[in-house]
């Protein structure tokens, strides 16, 4: 019986020592710029026993940074407490809806064939387009690396931009991703602002040249999106306004209510329908 004891704590301790050094390891997470270094070093040894190529983790983290604008950000998100009619006026609602109208004029095969393939009118992805980036014009200026570093790093949301993270390196492993590419705070990509696990998962190469270019091409950003709409619940000729069958796909694009009714109308403006 007391052998049996000693034999079985023996092997506990075994089991211990074998799991303590990979605990050990693991990148910890900070609150501070103080532990960035440190952590960017361990996630590297990490990310290479999870098939992330050493020369592209090289190239990737380069030039990666603790970014201050992306902790700013990420604690200052006001404008998604404003009322509808404020966030409207906020974010130019108005110009959104006449210039889209052009743009869905200008694109109009464009559109007719993400329609054709997914089931998702021009409005609602005009009017993302429009609100993300004011229809490509401006994509962000934080470092797309160091925005999703510094967010897996630091502890509020570690383990969801931890996923970020490989999504982003794995882009950049296939070239879908430039590793000096600029974005929004939180590492959205793009003319429609993709996360780079949302990349992943939804990304079509829209204009078929064997690569997903959420940056330079329209039709991969703009199909993508639709794809989004469509893999969060999209029925093709199914109403998109709150309390229709599609507006909970709108809900899976941004969890603030003001954004999900924004969207609705001046997707609603767009197409010509009503709200």
């Amino acid at each position: 019986m007391h052998k049996a004891k000693r034999v079985l704590a023996g092997f506990t301790a075994i089991m211990v020592a074998a799991v303590l050094p990979a605990t050990a390891s693991a990148a910890q997470c900070g609150n501070n710029a103080g532990g960035f270094e440190a952590w960017v070093e361990d996630f590297k040894g990490e990310a290479a026993s999870q098939g992330i190529s050493p020369s592209v983790l090289d190239k990737a983290f380069a030039n990666v940074n603790y970014s201050k604008a992306t902790i700013r950000a990420d604690r200052g998100q006001k404008s998604f407490k404003l009322s509808l009619d404020q966030f409207m006026q906020k974010r130019g609602g108005q110009a959104i809806i006449s210039r889209g109208r052009k743009m869905k004029a200008q694109n109009a095969a464009l559109f007719d064939s993400i329609e054709s393939r997914y089931g998702v009118p021009a409005g609602p992805i005009i009017a993302i387009w429009g609100m993300e980036t004011g229809f490509g014009g401006f994509l962000g200026k934080e470092h797309t690396l160091s925005a999703v570093s510094t967010l897996a790093y630091d502890c509020r949301r570690s383990d969801y931009f931890t996923d970020q993270l490989y999504a982003a390196l794995n882009l950049v492993q296939r070239g879908d991703l430039s590793p000096d590419a600029r974005g929004a705070a939180h590492g959205e990509i793009g003319q429609t602002q993709f996360l780079p696990a949302n990349v992943l998962k939804f990304g079509v190469d829209g204009d078929g040249n064997g690569h997903i270019d959420m940056v330079r091409s329209k039709a991969d950003a703009l199909a993508s999106t639709a794809n989004f709409l469509r893999g969060h619940g999209w029925r093709a000729g199914a109403g998109y306004q709150p309390g229709e069958a599609n507006f909970g796909a709108i809900q899976g694009w941004n969890a603030a209510s003001v954004y999900q009714q924004a969207i609705a109308i001046i997707g609603a403006e767009i197409d010509g329908g009503s709200y």
